[in-house]
């Protein structure tokens, strides 16, 4: 395509496979999103009134009482664990994070839900000047260990709704909200890529965090949702810390169009032409001796599946990081897949994110890559070690 801007810029036209990761820019911007942002771009516009604006918009879909847009999820983490501890207090607010003089400025968390997601969440909480007080331990965690963590000095509760997170041995959202009830402590969940954007309130969460730029389709963005004080006073941050958190015009404008495109959306739809993908992708994978290509549902119940690839390398001729990796460096058509456990065998491949046209090529150079190794007379084994030190190291792109 000649007027694809990553070709202009001498960028990699990637074919995102992976999911809504950040670093591949989360997901496709809905056309909703792209029409309001264009819009406001070139206007002035009273940002106060606008977040009221978008408030109306978050609680209608929420189920909260209020809400305000931020410049990302993880920047709605600190927020939100800022106002917990400081309230309404100007002052408390501009001293952050310098909590010497507050009363509270302990946060309660899940050890196994301290996780990343790009950056520590825990530093998040940190980031505002509170102590994090893991709960638990990494597989393991009671009501009992998150009550007799909680004291006079606990502000909040955070709690992680992620693939990243241990998926066993953690407490559910309600068992934990309700302890740290009665201890009253609000709980903020972190729902960054989650569908459900009312569920998490109605079962006991105090604020839900949300991201404007994953499953929703809009620009780059966090969203607060819920308790109108506890919304109010992470708000007020932004006379504080969340200065250097500022959303602007264009991100608060467009999540509002996102989730108003939300409501309309056609989601059985989009289930229909995902479900055609991955039956494509399956079909294509299942002829090879040592793939077996299987579909894995979400593991925090987004009503999406993902085709979870098992490699044999033995069989295969390939391992399954290598094969991960060839489909990544090719010039043209650089597909880019969910790999983040291949080193066990597999990776997945997701279809929220395609282009029409996009899971033929994706079945394409699977079929292409598999049929070289297949014709390889060893088996295409790289060092895993030397990879992962290699995608390790985060360098300046220069």
């Amino acid at each position: 395509m000649t007027d694809d801007i990553r070709l202009k810029m001498g960028l990699r036209p990637v074919i995102n496979v992976s999911g809504t990761m950040t670093s591949l820019g989360a997901s496709i911007v809905v056309p909703e999103a792209v029409a309001a942002v264009t819009a406001a771009l070139p206007q002035f516009i009273e940002i106060n009134d606008l977040q009221k604006h978008a408030s109306r918009t978050i609680a209608r879909l929420t189920g909260g009482e209020a809400g305000f847009v931020t410049a990302s999820c993880a920047a709605a983490i600190t927020l939100s664990v800022a106002g917990t501890m400081t309230g309404d207090d100007r002052a408390a607010i501009e001293r952050l994070p310098d909590t010497s003089r507050l009363p509270r400025d302990e946060v309660v968390i899940q050890s196994g839900h301290m996780v990343g997601y790009g950056a520590p969440v825990e530093q998040g909480i940190r980031l505002a000047g509170a102590k994090v007080v893991p709960v638990g331990q990494a597989t393991s965690a009671e009501a009992y260990q998150l009550a007799g963590a909680i004291n006079e000095r606990t502000a909040a509760a955070v709690y992680v709704v992620s693939h990243h997170t241990v998926q066993y041995g953690q407490m559910p959202l309600a068992e934990f909200a309700e302890v740290a009830h009665s201890k009253g402590v609000p709980v903020i969940v972190d729902a960054a890529s989650e569908y459900d954007l009312r569920g998490f309130l109605a079962a006991g969460g105090d604020l839900a965090l949300y991201s404007s730029h994953k499953f929703l389709g809009g620009p780059t963005g966090g969203i607060v949702a819920g308790r109108k004080d506890l919304v109010r006073a992470a708000y007020l941050q932004n006379s504080g810390i969340g200065r250097g958190m500022k959303v602007g015009k264009e991100g608060i404008v467009g999540t509002i169009a996102a989730l108003e495109a939300w409501e309309r959306r056609d989601h059985a739809g989009i289930r229909t032409r995902e479900q055609a993908a991955l039956d494509l992708w399956q079909e294509t994978l299942e002829p090879f001796e040592g793939v077996n290509p299987v579909i894995d549902p979400d593991p925090t119940n987004n009503p999406l599946d993902r085709l979870k690839v098992w490699v044999a390398a033995d069989a295969a001729h390939i391992t399954a990081w290598d094969l991960a990796d060839q489909l990544a460096r090719h010039d043209t058509q650089p597909i880019i897949v969910r790999d983040h456990e291949v080193e066990h065998g597999y990776f997945y491949l997701d279809p929220c994110n395609l282009h029409p046209g996009q899971a033929e090529i994706v079945a394409g150079r699977l079929r292409e890559e598999l049929e070289t190794a297949r014709r390889s007379n060893t088996v295409i084994a790289s060092d895993f070690a030397a990879r992962r030190k290699r995608r390790a190291v985060n360098t300046w792109p220069d």
